[in-house]
């Protein structure tokens, strides 16, 4: 079948794509070819014209599969209302819960047969009331259940028409009984990953604990780097300025560090002290595609490498939550095997080593650089940050450590640069460090961080290599993006009995 969406035949040609697809396809939600236990690259955050995008689902789903490598993509278009059909076109102003299911979901439902490969999760971007945003994802094979969840949660949808549900999108309240209405009803199947949780200064560690609390297999992860990191101000950050409660000017917290969100780019910070109460709370990367102005292509420059087991969508989402998942931008790697050891046991990132107090852990970082990124260049790691921190309980509501955004336990505890891996590559380039944490007796979690820039960089890194506030370089571009690459991996915990 030869596709020709284009001209003023696009609506025409697209249905008759459904109908040939409905009449000689089956789509079971398992049907997909994933072979067991592999990483696959990711993007959960896309838009095409149904909402404020500039691109047809086709365009982002050819680009990111074909194009730039990815295993699989979700629609995630914001929630309130539509104004244009699937290809632009001015239409009336229709509920987004609506064109979840009459023109989303259709176009999800076609292009799975067209890269039956691949796979297309239909989302959607949560207008989180009292906050920002976040994607959102049931992955069931039909669209009524992340519709209704749009209707009765979204900040933005004003429909009144369905008086049989309820609808709680005023308040903070409402967002976590949001959280908890995905908890209990798609525990198994859905996801709430918070998006650009800094940008706009609305998420509180607190909040972000409340719906962990509520929603602990489904409130897992953040987005650790943003996406937009070719907007002039780097991951769309550049609102302000911000002050907190006590009237102290904060809009340093609304800005990207190495393209990342505040929360996650301070050691020690927000992101540590959810580590620091064990909590499994992950990092992720994105593109909020949006158009190629200010955004790359999904799979362009940012990926989520994700541990996959089995097939299938289910197995995508038990990935997932699992943490074992990486971030990196500009394939500054396209592999990582971390694990941390004693005797026979072993955990990677998303997982618990348990050993006695006292003991020795090996750890082993083992990292693959492409031959090139998308940018013509070969990617260099100049070091590997491991970064430790204690954890223990979780903090009670109402407590003052539920407040508390730092962890004052994280610290970098080892640095490693090509000195340390340079004579252990293989033909496959593939790179491996070995490393010994000694006599460890508390519970303690390590993570990674890699950077092709060294220390000191004039405004870009300081003496101990971490990110400095993008602004220092003046007005982002692709560029300045591709000169300025991370990975972060998620952590691994060490339960010491």
């Amino acid at each position: 079948m030869k596709l020709d969406l284009g001209g003023r035949r696009r609506r025409i040609a697209l249905g008759v794509l459904s109908a040939a697809v409905a009449a000689t396809v089956a789509l079971p939600i398992a049907a997909n070819a994933i072979s067991d236990g592999r990483y696959l690259a990711g993007d959960f955050h896309t838009h095409t014209y149904l909402t404020d995008g500039s691109k047809t689902q086709l365009d982002v789903a050819k680009h990111a599969f074909s194009d730039y490598g990815l295993d699989w993509i979700a629609n995630s278009e914001h929630g309130g209302t539509s104004k244009r059909d699937a290809f632009g076109n001015p239409i009336a102003t229709t509920w987004r819960w609506v064109t979840l299911k009459t023109q989303s979901w259709p176009l999800i439902r076609d292009l799975r047969a067209i890269y039956p490969d691949k796979m297309l999760v239909q989302g959607v971007e949560w207008n989180v009331p009292t906050h920002e945003h976040a994607s959102v994802a049931i992955v069931t094979d039909e669209p009524t259940s992340v519709s209704d969840f749009e209707y009765m949660f979204d900040a933005s949808d004003k429909d009144t028409s369905r008086p049989a549900m309820s609808k709680d999108n005023t308040s903070h309240a409402g967002a976590v009984n949001g959280a908890a209405w995905l908890q209990q009803n798609y525990p198994n199947t859905s996801w709430f990953i918070i998006n650009h949780p800094s940008r706009k200064q609305t998420y509180k560690v607190s909040d972000i604990r409340d719906f962990n609390n509520a929603a602990p297999d489904v409130a897992f992860g953040f987005e650790g780097f943003p996406g937009h990191q070719k907007e002039p101000g780097r991951g769309g950050y550049d609102n302000g300025p911000f002050k907190d409660a006590n009237g102290n000017d904060v809009t340093y917290r609304a800005r990207t560090y190495g393209g990342a969100d505040y929360m996650a780019a301070k050691v020690g910070g927000l992101w540590d002290a959810l580590l620091g109460e064990g909590r499994h709370f992950w990092f992720f990367v994105n593109s909020d595609f949006h158009n190629t102005d200010g955004d790359f292509w999904p799979g362009e420059y940012a990926k989520s490498y994700t541990y996959v087991e089995g097939e299938g969508y289910q197995a995508l989402v038990d990935g997932m939550r699992s943490g074992n998942s990486f971030a990196v931008q500009g394939d500054l790697i396209d592999g990582l095997r971390f694990t941390a050891g004693h005797g026979a046991q072993s955990a990677t990132m998303g997982q618990t080593l348990k050993v006695r107090k006292g003991s020795d852990v090996h750890v082993t970082i083992q990292f693959r650089v492409p031959a090139a990124n998308n940018n013509g260049d070969r990617p260099k790691v100049d070091h590997i940050d491991l970064i430790k921190g204690a954890y223990g309980p979780k903090a009670a509501p109402g407590t003052a450590a539920y407040y508390a955004e730092t962890n004052p336990t994280a610290t970098i505890q080892a640095r490693f640069s090509s000195n340390s891996w340079r004579s252990q590559r293989d033909s496959r380039s593939w790179y491996t460090v070995k490393y010994v944490l000694k006599d460890v007796d508390r519970d303690t979690y390590l993570r990674l961080r890699g950077t092709n820039l060294g220390l000191n960089v004039p405004n870009q890194t300081d003496a101990e290599g971490n990110p400095l506030i993008d602004d220092l370089v003046g007005e982002n571009d692709a560029a300045k993006a591709y000169a300025d690459l991370w990975f972060y991996s998620n952590p691994i915990f060490i339960d010491f009995n």
